[in-house]
């Protein structure tokens, strides 16, 4: 009776530890797959943000008004990016329109009048874009958004985007009349472009504030437009001097072109 009685105790023993083991092992079952689930929804979730990064990389980065990034201030003066490359990209004013002859007028800059002088004889195709957009009245209201202070000293203008990438919608080349010494001196109004691209010239200029030694690239050096001949002293005191924001090449006092004329 007695080995009846464990026998029936030992045979319930063995099914509750085989019970015991069945509830085991499908709660290690239950936790293999959540934990397989929540690896698979971490791989889904990175994915996702992946996808949407690579979408805004190649939108920013090769879409249109792509900016071109902006080179160290000793090693050229501008970023100056373009919607299009080419002699005759876009609507590109004719040459003629420069007349083959010296234009005089005024650059204002926060209302800062610097008098102005353009040679159309030596750049004819750059200094007849110039005037077109002046008399169009696309550079007023404009901002002159770069400040070299170091290396070379410039102040550059003309860009409708107001951060070196943008242009007039039109884009011409080559390089003209840029010195053979690469000195740009005190007063020089030359035009910004890309490196290494003598067809990216479009509305973006600069005012050489101190002169300047700017190595030519394999596209030459700068085209030379004029000189400003007035009012030169004012403008240094009045925006140069006061420096750039920490870290930037941005003017520290906001700086507009209020208008511009040529005659």
């Amino acid at each position: 009776m007695a080995s009846s009685k464990q026998d029936r105790e030992a045979r319930q023993a063995r099914q509750r530890l085989r019970d015991y083991q069945a509830r085991q092992s499908v709660r290690a079952q239950q936790v293999a797959r959540r934990n397989r689930d929540n690896v698979v929804a971490v791989i889904i979730a990175l994915l996702v943000v992946t996808s949407a990064i690579i979408v805004q990389v190649l939108y920013f980065s090769g879409g249109p008004g792509t900016p071109t990034p902006s080179p160290s201030a000793s090693a050229e003066p501008t970023p100056a990016a373009t919607p299009s490359s080419g002699a005759n990209s876009g609507d590109v004013p004719a040459s003629t329109i420069a007349e083959n002859r010296l234009w005089t007028g005024t650059l204002a800059i926060n209302d800062i009048p610097l008098s102005i002088q353009l040679n159309g004889q030596l750049a004819p195709q750059a200094v007849s874009s110039f005037i077109s957009l002046a008399q169009s009245g696309f550079y007023n209201g404009l901002s002159c958004h770069r400040l070299t202070t170091s290396g070379i000293f410039v102040l550059q203008c003309g860009d409708p985007s107001g951060d070196g990438s943008g242009g007039p919608g039109y884009s011409y080349g080559p390089v003209e009349n840029a010195p053979a010494d690469n000195v740009y001196a005190v007063g020089t109004i030359a035009m910004a472009r890309q490196g290494g691209n003598g067809y990216s010239q479009g509305s973006q200029f600069f005012i050489v504030y101190g002169d300047s030694t700017i190595p030519a690239d394999n596209a030459g050096g700068y085209t030379v437009l004029g000189q400003v001949t007035g009012g030169l002293d004012q403008l240094t005191t009045a925006i140069v001097d006061a420096g750039v924001v920490s870290g930037t090449e941005q003017p520290m006092v906001p700086t507009t072109i209020t208008n511009v004329t040529v005659q």
